[in-house]
């Protein structure tokens, strides 16, 4: 479904804007030209009416003041009684006046020449309003309607424009991230009106779209067969390591070399675990499912003391409270071994204890620790501090890290130089599910 504030939604509102501003200029203009009409053009034209009414009476003594339809004149002589002229302009001085509504809401003109003759010119408010009307109003709402006509088609005309575009937005709306449809953009299914930059812009998806389909493919059909390649011998390398190390004749150089490989073994199936995992990018490909943690933590120490070799290190669990997830099963392990696996190879002395309470796993053992900036570094991949000559590949953290970003299970990390490490993983109960 188009987005609101799509680009039909946005040309509706530019034409709108634009029609409503050019309406208020035209408004604004047509207003402007009646008040130079009325105290412009009017007040001219009785002034110059005026004018030639000195001239007459000065060439005609008694000549009649200007009375025509639109125009009334009276005429107060010098000393005469001024009661023959209305009394709502008896009392104005010379100059132009626009009366009120109320009086008539006439344009007056008072006029007065050298001899003392003083001449009232009124030009009536009706035809004030019919000139502005025919002269403005009229003409006004002829521009208004041509401009609505206008606007409207060009807004159509757009609108037609834009329809492709948002067309091939809303195909591409559909699409799913992990495996889009590149068949809705192919050249048979395109509308006849997809053209121009249009076409090339879907023809662009449309092979875009089919070569992430292609990748898709590949990276399945490449986990698929890795997670068997891959597993296959070193299942052949660890069967073989555990009937070498039944054999009593061994040396002691060779016991610890093939302990070496044991610890090797085990370490580069736990990493192409977690490689698997990742790979699959939202979809694990592994099966959701209510667990015991305790069962998987109990299940990952076993393994993890193995890992401390003759170290006089003891690795202990301790289940306080233990709770059930709905995930799977293995990616609580693959976090929790990546964790107990460093805790192991960082620590000659002392012990690793994992706690089980209810909502969070805590891994702390007695290693060498980190500092500040060793601690803020620790997520990056093959990080591996200032003790290059430790075991491990320098990418466990980083895996735990992607691991609880993509199944919101935090993971908070606490150390002190000489002291060691505490690694914490939460597990909200309302969080996000991959």
């Amino acid at each position: 479904m188009p987005h609101r504030k799509g680009l039909r939604r946005k040309i509706w509102t530019a034409f709108i804007l634009q029609a409503a501003a050019i309406s208020f200029a035209a408004v604004l203009g047509v207003y402007g030209a009646s008040a130079v009409l009325k105290h412009v053009l009017i007040q001219q034209a009785l002034q110059e009416e005026a004018a030639h009414y000195w001239q007459r009476l000065q060439a005609r003594p008694g000549a009649e003041v200007p009375d025509t339809y639109n125009m009334t004149g009276y005429l107060l002589p010098a000393g005469a009684d001024a009661s023959k002229v209305p009394a709502t302009i008896r009392g104005l001085a010379p100059g132009f006046h626009a009366l009120p509504r109320a009086q008539g809401g006439s344009l007056v003109l008072v006029d007065q020449d050298r001899n003392g003759h003083r001449l009232y010119l009124l030009f009536k408010q009706e035809q004030v309003d019919s000139l502005a009307f025919w002269f403005g109003m009229a003409p006004l709402a002829i521009v208004l309607v041509v401009i609505y006509v206008i606007a409207w088609t060009t807004y159509r005309a757009s609108k037609r424009a834009v329809s492709p575009v948002i067309w091939l937005a809303s195909q591409v709306q559909r699409w799913d991230p992990k495996q889009p449809e590149p068949a809705l953009l192919s050249p048979e299914n395109l509308p006849t009106d997809v053209e121009g930059e249009t076409l090339v812009l879907a023809q662009s998806l449309h092979e875009f779209a089919s070569r992430i389909e292609h990748f898709v493919h590949r990276e399945r059909d490449f986990t698929r067969d890795a997670s068997h390649e891959l597993r296959t011998p070193l299942t052949v390398i660890r069967v073989a390591g555990d009937m070498m190390a039944g054999d009593d004749s061994l040396s002691p150089t060779a016991r610890k070399a093939l302990g070496r490989i044991q610890g090797a073994g085990r370490d580069m199936e736990a990493l192409i675990e977690a490689f698997l995992i990742l790979a699959r990018e939202g979809d694990t490909g592994l099966p959701d499912s209510d667990f015991d943690v305790s069962e998987v933590v109990l299940d990952e120490v076993e393994k993890a003391r193995v890992l401390v070799g003759s170290k006089p290190v003891k690795v202990e669990c301790r289940i306080e409270q233990t709770f059930e997830l709905h995930a799977p099963p293995r990616v609580l392990s693959v976090m929790l071994g990546n964790l107990l696996r460093n805790a192991c190879h960082y620590t000659d002395a002392g012990q690793v204890v994992v706690v089980v309470r209810d909502g969070e796993i805590e891994v702390s053992d007695t290693g060498i620790g980190m500092d500040d900036v060793v601690l803020s570094r620790i997520f990056e991949p093959f990080y591996r501090g200032n003790n290059p000559g430790k075991e491990g590949q320098g990418v466990g953290l980083s895996i735990v890290q992607r691991l609880s970003q993509r199944y919101g299970w935090p993971v908070r990390m606490q150390s002190r130089p000489g002291q060691g490490t505490t690694a914490t993983l939460v597990f909200p109960r309302s969080g996000p599910r991959p």
